[in-house]
């Protein structure tokens, strides 16, 4: 049986390459768990791509390297000039201090070359690299699981070359708070392309949450208790925990040599307690507060001065970096001081090592200082940036008695050998196929794009035709930013599109309807000039741009409850900076789009509390819980429910009319309640005979006739930016609406 093949693509690959020769090279195999989970995954033919952490530069060194590497199942990634700006710029310089709450560093003002942009720009170049390598060597069912901050954008460049391509993506670093992730330049287009990924996986569910509510906060998404949902695409989010290996500390640790190297161990250190530290250098790992608490610990106990040795492996990383030498500097300044203070001719309390040590040595260290039965410290939880409180925990941790020990590694001790990093690939990649699986199952029912060809064609052969047309998100401006904005201010025609509709509206076949649920000052505002149709507040009224407007509300519709739900929403406005409410004469609307996320939906959810047991209580109405909008509408006030009165009225005012509709676009970015509109012209209701009472301001009237013959091919029912929708097709934005709508004047203009 072939195994499904798994391409891992990271900023670096689990080798170090060396060269030797013209065309010969050496590796040496990056140790660690996640290589091994990685590789390790049986039921996947796994391949690596990554940097190989060498600029190679010629085509004879770089043929070589890809032939040797082939050979270890890994694939090279050539990043040559942008490697740079790329890596120690955008990556290291700008995202990985916002990621661990650094912020942003100020501009380069020395060198007019290396700024913001120019590093995003080689970040967004260095991802396009890291994907030509995938498609080209991409098969299909390959699974691609992308990991870590340097390849943010890689999500969004494969799925929009194969939208079938699995895709997952896993961060290895904290992901902060959304006031901190803001102040990232590139906010939206990184947290866009991240969920273009089928699952996006991070260590904690700190983490998680942190990145939910920054989709929610910026990118308007909308959040589920497994993921995010955006523009109608769902991605799940989900938290899986890395572990270590643990088999291998307990077959290593059982090893002769191991064994020989703690019996030295415990002879050079002569007795002394010891405390071990193995992290990398970094700024955020914390070791110049462990050496201060450790300095405060021997000035208030100087019984334990001689008799205990903090032992701290600093394994070097990212040695190109400015910030990293200060804090090896800082390290080696505060150890000098302390070794200074308490330390003898014979013997020091700290010993600090710039190096990595050998995994026996690591195990026997593990294994003198306690760990060897555990693998893993007790947990004796301490704010870090509290000195004293550091400093208390160090004596607390020298005097425990072995079965205290013994009783908190213990529960430390299970969780690690379930969650070791082989059960975390697997748990990924299995959660990976689950979430794939269950979007294929659903494919079928997902909307295709529109086939602008064979809607123009239609168009062409059809004698009378209706366009029914949404305003907000279908004929505005698209948001470039990709940040949340709201319907209900600044609604403006898309520049592109005033002389288009113009010509649309002067072919005599044509019939045009702006159908919306803004009032009627902002519809005549807009299309006034235009030679079309009007349906104002969700077809509650209606007018052609000739003539007055008609109010078509049913006569029995009450509208005494208004009032009652201004006053709950003036109350929740004034308590909620940000938030604003409108009110049309059928429906009133809150919004809270530019009020903080949380406290806004804290903020809807008490105000529907208010609204049933006040207002709506007793009243025929529907209240309908937006992304960032409570509105309240009498019961029936959608698209859909509009449209046959809509289409009386157009026969009322047109008695002209002797044939039948036999063509219907319907294009809209309109809320899911409102969808109903796109089934109202279904091709299995291929005649349409109105027989429906006229509400208008004068005496009843019957509307009887033949008003829509409607063949399968001869119908578009179209949504915006939107996949799950009850609409056939869908475009991306109202720039494809410009361009199809440019096609049809085009057809009426040859």
């Amino acid at each position: 049986m072939v195994r499904p093949r798994l391409l891992v693509v990271s900023m670096s690959l689990p080798v170090t390459a060396k060269r030797t020769g013209e065309e010969a090279w050496s590796f040496t195999m990056s140790p660690g768990g996640l290589v091994s989970a990685l590789l390790g995954l049986k039921e996947f033919e796994t391949k690596w791509i990554g940097w190989p952490g060498v600029d190679v530069h010629d085509a004879v060194g770089k043929k070589a390297l890809s032939i040797a590497l082939a050979e270890k199942g890994c694939i090279p990634v050539f990043l040559e000039e942008v490697c740079d700006q790329y890596y120690n710029g955008y990556c290291n310089n700008i995202l990985w201090p916002i990621f661990h709450y650094l912020g942003t560093p100020p501009e380069y003002r020395n060198d007019g070359t290396i700024t913001y942009q120019s590093q995003y720009d080689a970040y967004k170049k260095a991802n396009r690299i890291f994907f030509d390598v995938v498609n080209e060597h991409y098969q299909e069912g390959d699974v691609v699981w992308c990991h870590d901050y340097h390849v943010m954008l890689l999500p969004q460049y494969l799925k929009e070359y194969n939208s079938k391509m699995k895709v997952g993506w896993f961060l290895h670093t904290p992901f902060p708070s959304s006031e901190m992730y803001k102040t990232l330049p590139s906010r939206s287009e990184l947290l866009r392309s991240v969920l273009t990924a089928d699952l996006v996986g991070f260590h904690t569910y700190d983490f998680a949450r942190h990145f939910v509510n920054a989709c929610m906060c910026i990118l308007g998404t909308e959040a589920t208790s497994e993921g995010v949902v955006d523009q109608g695409k769902f991605t799940s989010v989900e938290v899986f925990p890395i572990g270590i290996e643990p088999e291998r500390f307990i077959n290593t640790s059982k090893l002769s040599e191991v064994t020989e190297y703690m019996k030295k161990f415990k002879s050079d250190f002569g007795g002394r307690k010891l405390i071990l530290g193995v992290d990398r250098l970094d700024t955020i790992k914390g070791i110049p507060h462990k050496y201060q608490a450790f300095e405060k610990f021997l000035e208030e106990n100087e019984d334990w001065r001689g008799k205990v040795l903090l032992l701290q492996i600093a394994v070097p990383t990212r040695n190109g970096i400015g910030e990293y030498q200060k804090i090896k500097d800082q390290c080696h300044g505060v150890v000098g001081r302390i070794n200074g203070r308490f330390g003898s001719i014979s013997s020091v309390p700290i010993i600090h090592l710039d190096c990595s040590i050998h995994f026996h040595q690591l195990c026997a260290l593990y294994a003198i200082t306690g760990a060897g039965q555990s693998l893993g410290a007790g947990a004796l939880l301490v704010n870090p940036w509290n000195i004293k409180e550091v400093s208390n925990a160090i004596g607390e941790a020298l005097i425990m008695s072995p079965e205290e020990k013994e009783k908190k590694h213990q529960i430390n001790f299970q969780y690690v050998k379930t969650h070791s990093t082989q059960q975390w690939a697997d748990d990924f990649m299995n959660k990976l196929n689950e979430v794939t699986s269950k979007a294929e199952l659903e494919t079928g029912k997902a909307p295709h794009e529109l086939p602008q060809h064979d809607v123009v064609q239609q168009y062409s052969k059809s004698k009378n035709r209706l366009l029914i047309l949404g305003f907000y998100g279908t004929l505005t401006k698209p948001n470039k930013n990709q940040e949340r904005k709201d319907e209900g201010m600044n609604l403006e025609l898309h520049p592109q599109l005033k002389e288009r509709l113009k010509g649309l509206c002067s072919d005599p076949k044509t019939t045009v309807v702006v159908l919306s649920r803004s009032e009627k000052s902002v519809l005549d505002q807009n299309f006034g000039e235009h030679d079309m149709w009007l349906a104002a507040e969700n077809g509650m009224f209606l007018r052609h741009t000739a003539g007055e407007w008609v109010t078509k509300m049913p006569e029995n519709m009450n509208l005494e409850w208004i009032d009652g739900v201004k006053q709950v929403f003036k109350y929740f406005t004034e308590r909620t900076p940000g938030s604003y409410f409108q009110a049309s004469e059928t429906s009133v609307v809150w919004n809270y789009q530019y009020a903080d996320a949380e406290f806004g939906r804290a903020q809807a959810k008490d105000m529907l509390q208010h609204l049933w047991a006040g207002p709506t209580s007793n009243a025929s109405v529907d209240v309908v819980q937006g992304r960032y909008s409570v509105e309240v509408h009498s019961v029936g006030v959608t698209k859909g429910s509009a449209m046959e009165r809509i289409l009386g009225e157009i026969v009322l005012q047109n008695k002209s009319i002797t044939t039948p509709i036999d063509y219907v676009l319907c294009i809209g970015n309109f809320l899911g309640k409102d969808e109903d509109v796109y089934t109202f012209f279904e091709p299995e209701l291929t005649k349409k005979t109105m027989s429906s009472p006229y509400y208008g301001s004068g005496p009843l009237k019957k509307v009887s006739s033949t008003l829509v013959d409607v063949k399968g091919d001869n119908y578009f029912s179209v949504a915006i930016g939107n996949t799950h929708t009850k609409a056939s097709y869908f475009l991306d934005s109202s720039d494809d609406v410009v361009q199809l709508i440019h096609k049809l004047c085009t057809h009426n203009n040859p």
